[in-house]
């Protein structure tokens, strides 16, 4: 499925990039939705059906990588506020969304509980506690699948993520021993979940994996009465990263699982279990490239610098724990100031190098590049996934790169990330949102924002007003004081509407020392300041 925008290397699709550039800037990155659908129709044809597909988050976040692929018939899993958000944002049903990943916090799951989420990734005994006081406090019950941390089988992987002790997942030891632990108010078990490896290129141990962790979910189901309706077996599918070079193709694999399948879980084709897997990479990664420009090159040494307007605040911020390197950037033809071609100069050893001012910003080393000059364009390929999202985007300043995406020679949007301070309120037993502070749980738990909240303190103006302005809201039926407004789609531009809406419609001016995210958290907190607002204005008659 190859469009004008695909990878560095093909002259009609570096022109287009260098007219990209142009219009937008550098350092810029450039993701493709029709490579995103392939991906996704790719996997499909790799897998056992029926089955589900999560997209995780963690991969790139982007809205419109996100709505495509929901688009697509995938769903979403997340692992913070921040995901949840972006899923929301993207249009998924928040009932159709897993919470996953090691410590969740009370404030983050007592947001995504009141967003309607009902799906959770269990990894430990307190872990469940926490998920249930959380529902429990809410007055739900949470559907939670045990992550299995059991002995794999010997597969290549880019990285493991269980097998020996972790962070990630119940140790099969400790069910044994424990099982009882798991009846927790406010969460029923539904199934299990299983994700003992990352970026494998070997589909004999992909194969392997996957069949070892049916078995052991069989087995578990049987031994201990674990109940399985939901398995969702994770990932390992690989992507190439920052390098050239294609997605594996995986041939045997649905052949192969489904016979493992029908051997130990028959029912599975009729939904019991449902059958998921997860991916990031291998959905997104080949379809972003990030372009960036030549700003001075130098000799040091004997050793040649090429130095770009991106760095590891841009790509590869993890390549400080060895994950990421080495990564290889091409130039894109005809893309320098002179009217030679770079394929016409001498080649020349380089390393490359960001702009940051640090001794660890460096993107590659002794690369076989033709002689670089500055204005000339390099572009990483393969970049969609782990690019931004996982740099170090905060460090020194910088501005984040412009992201473009695309749908084949279509422009679909543009735009950049920017971070931005708060300001924040001490905090108070009713009040922990805006904060990764962990905290204890106890079955205990008061909701937040119910300690003090009358039930329904405002107007039907007011109620009409939130309900216009984030539908979502209006979805949910009765507005409670303590929803959450952000997760309800409250982002920085629904929070101007909102003001104006408010201000114009009471006749008051919130001031600036109140424009903070405690006073738009909740229906409640906001109108607080309203009805404070009114009463001021009022005696001023």
């Amino acid at each position: 499925m190859a469009t004008d925008h695909d990878h560095a290397g093909h002259p009609g699709a570096d022109l287009t990039v260098r007219r990209l550039v142009e219009q937008y800037g550098s350092p810029l990155y450039v993701y493709d939705l029709a490579r995103v659908r392939a991906a996704l129709e790719d996997l499909r044809a790799a897998l056992p059906q029926p089955c589900r597909v999560y997209y995780s988050l963690k991969a790139n976040s982007h809205p419109d990588l996100v709505a495509e692929l929901r688009r697509g018939g995938a769903r979403a899993e997340v692992t913070s506020r921040g995901e949840l958000a972006a899923a929301l944002e993207a249009g998924h049903p928040a009932a159709e969304l897993m919470y996953s990943g090691p410590g969740k916090v009370p404030a983050e799951l007592d947001e995504a509980i009141a967003a309607g989420m009902r799906t959770f990734s269990a990894e430990s005994f307190g872990d469940l506690e926490r998920i249930g006081a959380a529902a429990d406090a809410r007055g739900v019950t949470a559907d939670c699948v045990l992550r299995i941390n059991a002995a794999g089988a010997p597969g290549q992987a880019g990285l493991r993520m269980t097998g020996g002790p972790s962070q990630f997942g119940f140790d099969l030891d400790d069910l044994a021993e424990h099982g009882a632990r798991l009846l927790v108010k406010g969460v029923r078990i539904i199934g299990m979940h299983f994700f003992p490896l990352t970026n494998s290129r070997d589909e004999d141990g992909l194969i392997a994996e996957l069949a070892q962790s049916v078995r052991t979910a069989a087995q578990l189901r049987e031994e201990l009465g674990i109940p399985l309706h939901l398995l969702d077996l994770g990932g390992g599918f690989a992507a190439p990263y920052a390098n050239p070079g294609e997605r594996p193709v995986y041939g045997r694999l649905r052949t192969a699982l489904t016979a493992v399948l029908d051997e130990h879980l028959p029912g599975w084709r009729d939904g019991e279990p449902v059958i998921a897997f997860e991916s990031g990479r291998y959905l997104v990664g080949d379809s972003g490239r990030l372009v960036t420009t030549v700003t001075d090159v130098k000799n040091s040494r004997g050793n040649t610098y090429a130095v770009l307007d991106a760095g590891i605040n841009h790509l590869g911020g993890l390549s400080g724990l060895g994950r990421l390197l080495p990564l290889s950037a091409q130039p894109l033809s005809g893309s320098g100031p002179a009217a030679d071609e770079a394929g016409d100069r001498e080649p020349a050893m380089v390393t490359l190098a960001g702009p940051l001012c640090t001794p660890a910003d460096i993107l590659a080393r002794a690369v076989d590049l033709p002689g670089l000059r500055p204005g000339d364009l390099l572009a990483f390929p393969n970049v969609g996934a782990y690019g931004l999202s996982a740099s170090l985007l905060g460090f020194l300043g910088h501005p984040a790169p412009a992201e473009l995406v695309v749908d084949g020679t279509e422009t679909v949007s543009a735009g950049r990330l920017t971070l931005r301070r708060h300001t924040v309120s001490p905090l108070t037993a009713s009040r922990t949102e805006d904060t990764t502070a962990m905290t204890e749980t106890t079955t205990g738990t008061t909701p937040v924002g119910t300690a003090d909240e009358p039930a329904a303190p405002w107007d039907p103006t007011y109620e009409a007003l939130l309900k216009e302005a984030l539908p979502r809201l209006a979805a949910q039926g009765e507005l409670k004081p303590d929803t959450s407004l952000k997760a309800a789609g409250l982002d920085s531009l629904a929070m101007v509407e909102v003001l104006v809406r408010v201000e114009e419609t009471y006749g008051i001016a919130v001031p600036d020392s109140e424009l903070m995210a405690d006073t738009f958290a909740t229906p409640a907190s906001l109108w607080r300041v309203v009805s404070a607002l009114r009463e001021q204005a009022a005696g001023r008659v």
